[in-house]
């Protein structure tokens, strides 16, 4: 018989390699997580609507309305500036003492910062409280090591299409509690007319919130966050500078001793590195149309914008961040294990070109035409485009994880890059929205300059995004 001859025994069909089971996510602890990451993105969009005009009620502008584009972008900026000076410390950090005291110590800096926001009535005051808001500020890697740590391959898709819901609802609540929460003795006359505080710190109300929210996590985190990191010494005993007998685990096992946090050196190979330089670039072209969104909503639209008032602008990123929400939880696991993480990065990646496009065709169209329905239309057309960057996120994120040479060096696997991150957003708010000022004042290729700058950037980011490795 030969080999393509069946007999009574052979199988009718061949033999089909059956999926893994999914494991069920540890609802209640990625609760948790989510809630914790709400506190970041609630505390840097909730500045984003009134920003412009803080820039021009401190006087730093001196009343050109071209530079307030560039202040702004450097406000946005340094957040993220000393935020990577400082976050590859805090992950490693977090691989030596865990991560629960790492995101309790952050959840701190960002509530006494935002404090200190509101009350700032000087250009040197902002910068200081939103320096500090960075520095102080290392959860965003921290916390990703920790999904990673309460997930496993048949689920990180998963645990990471969640991931948005927090960013989005901070999308949501920051610009509206930010727009609609600004000069509130302002606003509602009826309600805080006679405040004094307010009238003397009127955006104190709106920065409040979000600190008091990071004080209210503090305490979920402390009483009920578990802890994901393994052979961790405790806190007491890294300031005794005691040897690590103090630690998570009562026994040591052989598979515990191969899983070493390796040194810094060791982790820069070519998955950590791809997959590092992809997420920065990702982040540099998001942060940037961001940034600017903001600025081109309130310019003047002889400068080139659509001169919306705050609450106004409020609504619409609010609007962005509803429809992003809903969009990547019910689709991105769908569309990440259909596409797999590699082409869902890429298409999240194209997608900027129509994006950035958008904007000098809203100028154009309200110069010409007012602010009518068709500028309404091609806004709302900008804002569908956008969310379908936000996949590239949860694409990145599964190939970041999977990068890490061992569970050990996972934080510091983050930490390396959420630095590189960290310093591509903080160049890409202050050079974009420099860019937007200089193409305006200037009138460089129509006052459209900047936007075609981006727009070869995102080319750029093709080319690196062309490096990912087809397979995890």
């Amino acid at each position: 018989m030969t080999a393509t001859q069946v007999d009574e025994e052979s199988p009718l069909l061949r033999p089909q390699h059956a999926k893994p089971k999914r494991t069920p996510l540890p609802v209640f602890q990625l609760f948790i997580v989510l809630v914790l990451q709400l506190a970041e993105p609630l505390t840097s969009q909730v500045i984003y609507p009134f920003t412009p005009q803080l820039m021009r009620d401190i006087g730093v502008t001196h009343g050109d309305e071209t530079k307030v584009g560039y202040y702004v972008g450097l406000m946005q900026s340094l957040f993220f500036l000393t935020q990577a000076c400082t976050v590859l410390h805090w992950s490693r950090l977090s691989d030596r003492i865990g991560r629960k005291p790492v995101i309790l110590f952050g959840l701190c800096g960002l509530s006494l910062s935002m404090y200190c926001f509101g009350l700032s009535k000087t250009f040197p005051g902002l910068v200081m409280s939103r320096a500090l808001n960075g520095a102080l500020n290392g959860n965003i890697g921290v916390i990703k090591s920790m999904m990673a740590e309460m997930t496993d391959s048949t689920n990180i898709a998963q645990a990471y299409a969640y991931m948005p819901i927090s960013w989005s609802t901070g999308a949501v609540l920051g610009p509206i509690i930010g727009g609609a929460l600004s000069r509130p003795a302002e606003q509602f006359p009826e309600l805080f007319g006679n405040s004094e505080f307010l009238k003397e710190y009127p955006y104190f109300l709106p920065c409040a919130i979000p600190a008091t929210f990071s004080a209210i996590a503090w305490g979920v985190t402390y009483l009920f966050l578990k802890e994901t990191a393994r052979n961790t010494t405790s806190v007491r005993s890294l300031l005794k500078r005691a040897p690590s007998s103090e630690t998570t685990t009562k026994t040591s096992t052989p598979e515990d001793d191969e899983e070493k946090a390796l040194p810094l050196r060791s982790l820069l190979i070519p998955k950590v590195v791809i997959a590092g330089g992809n997420y920065a670039m990702l982040s540099l072209l998001d942060i940037s149309f961001r940034a600017i969104q903001p600025v081109f909503l309130s310019t003047p639209v002889e400068l080139g914008g659509l001169a919306l008032p705050p609450p106004t602008i409020g609504k619409i990123l609010s609007a962005y961040g509803i429809i992003n929400g809903l969009f990547q939880v019910f689709f991105f696991a769908r569309i990440n294990n259909t596409w797999g993480s590699r082409y869902t990065f890429i298409v999240g990646i194209a997608s900027s070109f129509p994006v950035f496009a958008c904007y000098p065709i809203m100028s154009h169209l309200v110069k010409t035409q007012g602010l009518g329905p068709l500028v309404w239309t091609v806004l709302a057309i900008q804002i569908c485009l956008s969310i379908v960057i936000s996949l590239s996120y949860g694409a990145i994120f599964i190939y970041i994880a999977a990068a890490s040479p061992n569970r050990a060096s996972l934080g510091a696997t983050n930490g390396i890059c959420q630095m590189t991150v960290s310093v591509f957003r903080a160049i890409g708010p202050a050079a974009a929205n420099s860019l937007f000022s200089l193409s305006l004042k200037e009138n460089l290729m129509g006052g459209y300059f900047v936007y075609y700058v981006l727009i070869a950037t995102t080319g750029v980011s093709l080319v690196v995004a062309s490096l990912l490795p087809r397979t995890l």
